[in-house]
């Protein structure tokens, strides 16, 4: 039964994406604020067919500009995390070379960072600053990898600079948000997901991509809670390092309490 869903899975994506892709391509063309929206209906979907129940805790910042700093246990991170709002991923820059998946990521207005030459992350930082400035919410995992889901990875400062900009309204001025973001994956067929079973759904090291998507298409329906923590900004924080600290200990905090119904012992 598993491996015919699955395959029916397979085939309904196969079926709808393609034309959805074209439809966007034009979109980003002839109506960019539409093609903000198309995204998140077409990962909702994918949600849908992939059996993923979305639970959402806290209030996520749906308007721009935002950072989100969410840690990062699998590919599902992005349908999951696109299905809850119109956002745009910074991804490393292999991403953009994947067959499929990396035009996926350029039609949702990804940005692609080179992490291993940190002689370009100012010039990337200037361009993440841009995009801020013209009011859109870009997710960070400022792990720099994915975990297998039990546990969150020191954040990484570098990028999280981005948000260290002043925003003029009026006679107003603010710095831009960042948001922490934990994402945690909690149940499957309703049963509390235990830690042997959560890398059935975590995509990290050098597993196989493809192998580890037939993997979960055949699994049947999980939950995953994502909780979205207190805003906060790099003028509250003290400087960049301390923003990323602070956002680390926050998302580390949220995904124990999701994923063990306990809240994490300081």
């Amino acid at each position: 039964m598993s491996r015919s869903r699955a395959l029916l899975n397979l085939t309904v994506l196969g079926t709808v994406t393609p034309p959805l892709m074209v439809l966007q391509w034009f979109l980003l063309k002839l109506a960019p604020s539409a093609a903000v929206q198309l995204p998140r209906l077409f990962h909702r979907n994918v949600c849908r067919v992939l059996r993923i129940r979305i639970k959402i805790a806290g209030t996520p910042v749906d308007t721009g500009p935002c950072l989100l700093a969410a840690n990062h246990t699998s590919w599902l991170d992005i349908p999951i995390l696109s299905a809850v709002l119109p956002v745009s991923f910074v991804a490393k820059k292999e991403v953009n070379g994947w067959p499929l998946f990396g035009s996926l990521a350029r039609l949702q207005r990804s940005l692609f960072v080179d992490r291993d030459r940190r002689s370009t992350t100012g010039q990337f930082r200037d361009v993440m600053q841009a995009r801020l400035g013209n009011g859109d919410i870009l997710v960070l995992f400022p792990e720099g990898t994915s975990s297998d889901g039990n546990r969150v990875l020191p954040f990484k400062s570098a990028l999280m600079g981005a948000a260290d900009m002043q925003l003029e309204e009026s006679e107003a001025t603010r710095f831009v948000q960042v948001q922490p973001v934990s994402v945690a994956y909690t149940h499957h067929y309703g049963l509390p997901m235990g830690r042997r079973e959560r890398p059935y759904f975590a995509w990290y090291g050098d597993m196989e991509m493809m192998s580890h998507i037939w993997t979960a298409l055949k699994r049947g329906p999980f939950d995953v809670e994502v909780r979205f923590h207190e805003p906060v900004t790099v003028a509250q924080a003290g400087n960049r390092k301390l923003l990323a600290a602070q956002c680390e200990e926050v998302v580390r905090d949220g995904l124990i309490e999701a994923i063990t119904g306990q809240a994490s012992r300081k």
